[in-house]
């Protein structure tokens, strides 16, 4: 029995003064317990609606997605929204951590909605799952006085301490650098394998998508599946320059490349508009997060 399946999965949208936009086509995925699954596109892609279906906070304009062998169409809002919190976990670029809470009252937060024993329990196991994150020793720390590691590992342990059965990692180090972004997909991978949850890591870096067991591609809204995840495919540009006695390329331009940047400019400022996605606000040459600091 699968966990999570969709079947010819379309989503399309209709921005403001624009025509309609499809934005996932035809896809096809089937997460089994225990999978571990990474997903590799760039931007404009679909990847953050794929995101959406996979979290079961949106509904394909066509297809089927089904958890447990269930339609999920079936379920009303509310339902899924219990579904959504007792059975997955989000795991973000950005930390989303509460400020002016500490490490131990965010990873408090989701266990608010549980009941019974768990309720009544919910300090002690957060301060558990900080501790199998490593992060024992910050329990009353605040976000601010905490480094961009730890911060996602704050942000892992709040996203697991309810035990999900789906882990979905979004981009989850694009605020870290190298060596704390390998730590972290590190201890996801180590807590997944240790609860049995299954794993869709999300993400444009093909050393992180290469953790996984198995490989897709989005593009352009298409998914299939890839043998080793850092394979671009060809673009148009791309097979006229290795075709045999082919012309010199144009100096005034390249139509193709053009007319792709155009594709992923519409695609992004759709989502935005929708709020699908966040504006990117970062400036630009901003030093990755990840520097430890240690409070004063």
């Amino acid at each position: 029995m699968s966990l999570l399946t969709l079947s010819e999965v379309t989503r399309t949208v209709i921005p403001p003064d624009q025509p309609a936009l499809t934005i996932l086509s035809g896809v096809d995925l089937a997460i089994e317990p225990g999978d571990h699954v990474s997903i590799v596109g760039r931007s404009g892609s679909g990847k953050s609606t794929l995101l959406n279906m996979l979290g079961l906070l949106d509904l394909p304009t066509s297809g089927e997605i089904t958890f447990d062998d269930r339609p999920v169409k079936a379920y009303s809002a509310a339902k899924r929204d219990r579904l959504r919190g007792a059975a997955i976990g989000f795991v973000f670029q950005q930390f989303n951590l509460l400020p002016g809470r500490t490490a131990l009252e965010n990873v408090t937060m989701p266990l608010l909605y549980s009941t019974g024993r768990t309720f009544w329990r919910r300090k002690r196991i957060a301060a558990e799952m900080l501790e199998l994150v490593g992060l024992g020793h910050r329990l009353s720390s605040m976000p601010d006085r905490l480094s961009g590691g730890e911060q996602q590992r704050v942000a892992i342990a709040r996203s697991l301490v309810r035990g999900p059965r789906l882990i979905l990692a979004d981009e989850p180090t694009g605020a870290l650098d190298l060596d704390t972004g390998q730590s972290v997909m590190e201890l996801i991978d180590e807590v997944a394998v240790r609860t049995g949850a299954a794993q869709v890591t999300i993400t444009h870096d093909p050393t992180i998508a290469r953790r996984a067991r198995r490989h897709f591609r989005l593009d352009r809204g298409v998914l299939t599946p890839v043998d080793d995840p850092s394979l671009e495919p060809l673009t148009r540009r791309d097979r006229r320059e290795m075709a045999p006695d082919a012309e010199p390329p144009a100096t005034t331009g390249s139509r193709d490349t053009d007319a792709d940047s155009d594709v992923d400019a519409r695609a992004d400022a759709a989502l935005e508009s929708l709020g699908l996605r966040e504006p990117s606000t970062a400036p630009h040459g901003a030093p990755p997060i990840g520097t430890e600091r240690t409070e004063s």
